[in-house]
């Protein structure tokens, strides 16, 4: 338990951390050398259009971060009056509502409970699991956006060709030997190092995505799947706009705040 913790800390730290270096690489470095190509016009250049891009996916990336962790599940707990003991004998306790869960980590029970996410700090369940697909998406789609411009960079800088799908597999091992021969500077070799840093996180954000929306379209949570539950067969139409409601182009574009979740409809009625 005190790994976890740990790593509870750690985790986003080192999210908030890659997202500041990629910023900077991309404000600092990648976008200035787009506006050396003297055969673009300075409306239509590709640093400005990249430049809006990047902007626009770190800024959804970024604000359903917050929403994530500010939309935590409710705590069903404090609700219901519960002290510690009961807490901590939760399996006992006659639940009136389907789904509930106790998470030790986040010291809290909450109601369709999907996993415990280490990267935002807390739990993901029907209240921020829309904003928790929005960031999946946007993160992966910032990290392939980055990976794009910095293969740019690398082969604009080394004159080298990305052509070949077998130059992007041997260019760590190439560098890395290049590195500690002295024929490639040390900002190069960690421009190189932060771009399958990129790919590794990237596809793992679209792994997370994908399998969410197709559990999503079951009308299934990660924990009922673990847990074996077996769970009410509906339209996956009504799945879909449980969790992303009725303005979900909204949310597609811009940060917004989740719908409410069933326990708090069931509540306030």
């Amino acid at each position: 338990m005190l790994v976890l913790r740990l790593l509870n800390v750690v985790a986003p730290a080192y999210f908030l951390c890659i997202s500041l270096v990629t910023f900077v690489l991309q404000i600092f470095v990648f976008i200035p050398s787009m506006f050396r190509d003297p055969s673009t016009t300075p409306l239509f250049s590709p640093a400005l259009l990249h430049g809006a891009l990047f902007l626009f996916l770190s800024a959804n990336a970024l604000g359903n971060y917050v929403l994530v962790i500010q939309n935590s599940p409710e705590d069903l707990g404090k609700d219901f009056n519960l002290g510690k003991g009961a807490l901590a004998g939760w399996k006992q306790v006659p639940w009136p509502l389907p789904g509930t869960h106790f998470c030790r980590l986040c010291a809290r029970v909450t109601q369709r409970h999907d996993h415990h996410c280490f990267f935002t700090g807390n739990c993901i369940g029907s209240r921020n699991m829309r904003n928790f697909i929005m960031f999946c998406l946007y993160t992966s789609l910032a990290c392939l956006d980055s990976l794009v411009a910095g293969m740019a960079y690398i082969s604009a800088t080394l004159s080298m060709s990305f052509a070949d799908p077998l130059a992007f597999l041997t260019l760590l091992p190439r560098s890395i030997s290049q590195f500690f021969s002295g024929a490639l500077l040390s900002s190069e070799m960690f421009v190189i190092l932060m771009l399958y840093l990129w790919l590794g996180i990237g596809l793992a954000c679209a792994g997370f995505c994908c399998h969410q929306l197709l559990l999503i379209l079951r009308g299934q949570t990660r924990y009922q799947v673990r847990k074996g539950m077996v769970v009410r067969a509906r339209p996956w139409r009504d799945n879909l706009q449980e969790v992303f409601g009725k303005k979900w182009l909204l949310g597609l574009l811009i940060p917004v705040q989740n719908v409410e979740s069933s326990y708090r409809r069931q509540k306030e009625k």
